[in-house]
């Protein structure tokens, strides 16, 4: 590992000089590729760097031992060196995790995809307290958040919502949310006070670039209609809503949040690209029959990943086995002890893989 580590300090280095040379700022796209590859390793190679200074310590220590009987020194050199390697075995772990490949998916923005499922109006209310749970999220982080389909119930539920969220690091942090979310509690509309189960699916896709899914517009069939829903007049007599159908996988997308027939057009296409992705992406993982099934975050949408109780105020990751008594928190979007629990675990069964 260290060598491998040595290797990527010398490239480092090297990228380092490139992105500074005249000739190479003046053509921006060469630039741009040199300044991404060096971003790409610079955390490994700081603690690697960081790592080596450690190392130097705990060598001067060690020659302090031998060369110097003195109790006082001796104790002193001793301290520094246990604490030495104790700081070399956290950094080498840390260095471990960043040496694992990353997702080519984690810089890219989320397709989130909200619906209620058994459980009648409870199950789109609760679909409903999660679109707001992953908004306030998002908001936490400073990510833009667009609607980019959504159909309502009378009573201010959600059937669907499709959110397109937008920032650094949201696939990274968003995908382990993929499945089935459960819900216990007694709905208002409930007399005897019978705790009720229902619940809601979510799905995170990263958002498709055009390059990524070559759609030929002969494969698509576009309908035009009228918007359901709030909106005023215009909204429901003018066809501005499209429904988008890609003919070879049978994939159906519909967008009306726009007044306007090209805006609904442009995001329909967005959800499109990243729904035939998912699919490209899903038919290739079940073809390796070999595949690594990871514990976290395995895609498997009708595993129920995580329940809400609301008698107990009470959350579990049924994934990883973590419980928290934090219901409001969790439901104003304070998701962060989840989602870092679950890249941790993710990580280490990684690392043991």
């Amino acid at each position: 590992m260290i060598e491998k580590l040595a290797a990527l300090n010398e490239k480092y280095e090297k990228l380092t000089e490139l992105v500074s040379d005249p000739a190479v700022i003046a053509d921006q796209s060469q630039w741009q590729k040199h300044v991404k590859a060096r971003s790409e390793i610079e955390d490994v190679v700081l603690a690697y760097r960081e790592y080596m200074q450690v190392s130097d310590r705990k060598k001067e220590a060690e020659e302090l031992l031998a060369e110097h009987p003195d109790p006082d020194l001796a104790e002193l050199a001793e301290l520094e060196r246990d604490e030495c390697e104790e700081q070399m075995a956290e950094l080498e772990q840390k260095m471990k995790v960043l040496l694992l490949p990353k997702d080519p998916n984690d810089a890219k923005n989320v397709l989130l995809e909200i619906r209620a499922g058994t459980g009648g109006e409870e199950a789109s209310l609760f679909a409903a307290d999660l679109f707001k749970m992953y908004t306030r999220y998002a908001e936490l982080h400073r990510w833009r958040t667009e609607i980019m389909d959504s159909s309502f119930t009378d009573l201010g539920g959600v059937k669907e919502v499709v959110m397109m969220v937008e920032g650094k690091g949201a696939y990274s942090r968003l995908k382990f949310e993929s499945g089935v979310h459960r819900v216990q509690r007694v709905p208002s509309t409930e007399s005897a006070g019978r705790i009720h189960t229902s619940a809601a699916t979510v799905a995170v896709l990263p958002e498709a670039e055009e390059v990524e899914v070559d759609i030929d517009p002969k494969d698509i069939r576009i309908d035009l209609f009228c918007a359901t829903g709030p909106g005023g007049q215009c909204v429901n007599t003018t066809q501005s809503a499209v429904r988008i159908t890609h003919i070879p996988t049978g994939i159906v997308v519909s967008c009306q949040d726009e007044k306007s027939q090209i805006k609904n057009k442009a995001k329909g296409m967005r959800v499109l690209r990243a729904r035939v992705l998912e699919k490209m992406r899903q038919e290739a993982a079940d073809a390796e029959a070999s595949a690594r099934r990871s514990m976290v975050g395995s895609g498997d949408r009708s595993e129920r990943i995580r329940t809400y109780n609301f008698p107990e105020r009470r959350v579990t990751d049924h994934r990883i086995g973590l419980t928290l008594h934090k219901l409001d928190q969790i439901l104003e979007g304070q998701l962060d002890e989840i989602i870092d629990a679950l890249i941790t675990s993710d990580q280490a069964a990684r690392l043991k893989e």
